[in-house]
């Protein structure tokens, strides 16, 4: 069977950026970027960029366009069963990030509709957790379904499965090539509005203002590492489907820098219009921007609605246009991540691209019913943590040692890449994946280990946000663990037919 292709370069890269660009770029980086430096800490990001995003970004790309397939495939084509199971490992992280990143497309989705007449009311917070996800149980406990978060879900999975559905080209394409320029337009408008507030400058000066003394904290580093990482949606298994439906003739290395540096140009787009808003808000309440400033959740449904109930004018349009950027930004992003298991089962198993999405998108959505209830927010909390910390950041370490020292690849993968590609990769590309991002990933891991395994189960309440040890490794160290040891029990099933052979001159 003919492999599916993207109809063009641009729809690749739209799908790719819309990847990358997801609900960390607007609520996670400017907090990160404030706490680690300031201005200052665009050196290390941009130097993590270089030496870390970009060149993983390139071998993903060249590692599915040389075999040809989604993560699991191309992994068995490059080295057999041996390496198979790691691209399985990321299938199934993928799964388990979709079931919960749905969700809250979900609250995006609800809250773009509260923005009109400003629902929430006066007290954000109280109404995001008590009124909206009526989170009056235990942790652990699931309580009822809350049906405000249960109907925008079916839809955030009608919309996503049906894109799917009509496959990449008239699909994921299609939906990109709409839903990316509608995010820029909608997003500058937001910080356009952002901008022109009272206080924005003293918003706009706290994000700027650089901290040098910051770069010399081996901390930042790892901050810049760690985002940038998780930013560009590396280790995934994402950008390896993705790249698997590109043409022959294709230039790797060029659409890996177009990627990246269009996500971290959203990003500081991002930046801009949070923190001049911050800095609206701040001076309202005669208060610092350092005490209105957060990231995550908080942000986006609690300080968010805050600055939106301030707001001199077209408040509901305001906090329409905020809310309709993160459910689109979401979107993107959720079809990138549900791709990567939908194309991994349809080749393992030989099933039809519809069954696939009907079976592989179907369990991912029955599932993610489990965070629609009134306890969803602390499962959502633990499955979160545990599979970045421990799944994401854990794949790409496993990953570039494997490929550049154990397989040892990367000679053969930078030939592909520069055969067919205008940028030629020399010996920084190699360095960086076999020396610099090992040792950061590295380094990162151990000081997670440190701090949530060695220390956290000391006590009853030492685990993350203080939540027991039978709900911690029930809800978190188990779901991060079971998705290495579902990868592993599919890489010793059988490939259907054919699919496991590959000519390496192809």
């Amino acid at each position: 069977m003919e492999r599916s292709q993207w109809g063009t370069r641009a729809g690749f890269i739209m799908a790719a950026v819309g990847s990358a660009v997801g609900l960390g770029n607007i609520w996670r980086f400017p907090y990160v970027a404030f706490e680690n430096g300031g201005g200052a800490f665009f050196i290390p990001y941009l130097f993590a960029l270089l030496t870390a995003g970009i060149p993983i970004l390139i071998l993903e790309f060249t590692i599915g366009h040389k075999y040809r397939g989604s993560a699991p495939l191309s992994f068995f084509r490059m080295g057999g069963k041996k390496l198979e199971w790691l691209g399985w490992w990321a299938v199934f992280v993928s799964f388990v990030i979709s079931v919960y990143y749905a969700v809250i497309i979900a609250w995006a989705m609800r809250y773009t509709i509260f923005s009109f007449n400003q629902a929430w009311g006066e007290d954000t917070q109280d109404f995001l957790f008590n009124e909206f996800l009526q989170l009056t149980v235990s942790p652990g406990q699931t309580g009822g379904i809350v049906w405000g978060v249960f109907i925008p879900l079916v839809l955030v999975w009608v919309i996503t499965l049906g894109i799917l559905l009509a496959g990449v080209k008239k699909g994921i394409e299609l939906a990109n090539r709409i839903f990316i320029p509608t995010l820029v337009v909608i997003f500058l408008a937001v910080v356009i509005r952002a901008v022109t507030l009272d206080g924005a400058l003293v918003g706009l000066e706290a994000f700027f203002q650089p901290d040098f003394g910051a770069i010399m904290d081996p901390s930042v580093w790892v901050a810049a590492y760690g985002h940038i990482f998780f930013s560009l949606s590396v280790a995934f298994a994402i950008m390896i489907t993705y790249s698997s439906y590109l043409p022959k003739k294709s230039d790797i290395t060029n659409n890996a820098f177009i990627t990246g540096f269009a996500n971290s140009s959203f990003e500081l787009l991002a930046g801009i219009g949070v923190f001049a808003a911050l800095g609206f808000m701040a001076s309202q309440q005669g208060v610092e921007v350092s005490e209105v400033a957060t990231a995550g959740v908080g942000l986006a449904f609690v300080v968010f609605p805050q600055i939106i109930n301030e707001f001199p004018g077209f408040n509901g349009l305001f906090g329409a246009l905020f809310f309709l950027s993160l459910t689109l930004a979401g979107l993107t992003s959720l079809m990138s991540i549900t791709e990567t298991y939908v194309a991994g089962f349809s080749e393992k198993f030989g099933i039809s691209r519809v069954k696939s999405v009907v079976f592989g998108g179907g369990a991912a959505a029955l599932i993610s019913i489990l965070f629609a209830t009134q306890g969803g927010l602390f499962f959502l909390d633990l499955a979160d943590y545990f599979i970045n910390q421990f799944g994401v950041a854990a794949i790409g370490l496993v990953e570039v040692v494997l490929i550049v020292w154990v397989f040892r690849k990367a000679d053969t993968l930078k030939a592909h890449a520069n055969e067919i590609s205008d940028i030629q990769l020399g010996g920084w590309w190699k360095f960086s994946l076999g020396i610099i991002t090992p040792i950061v990933l590295g380094y990162m891991m151990f000081g997670l280990l440190k701090l949530n395994i060695l220390q956290e189960f000391e006590t009853e309440t030492g685990n993350y946000e203080g939540y027991s040890n039978m709900f911690t490794l029930s809800g978190g160290v188990a779901v991060a663990a079971a998705a290495i040891i579902f990868g592993i029990l599919f890489s010793a099933a059988k490939w259907h037919k054919e699919q496991g052979e590959y000519d390496e001159r192809n």
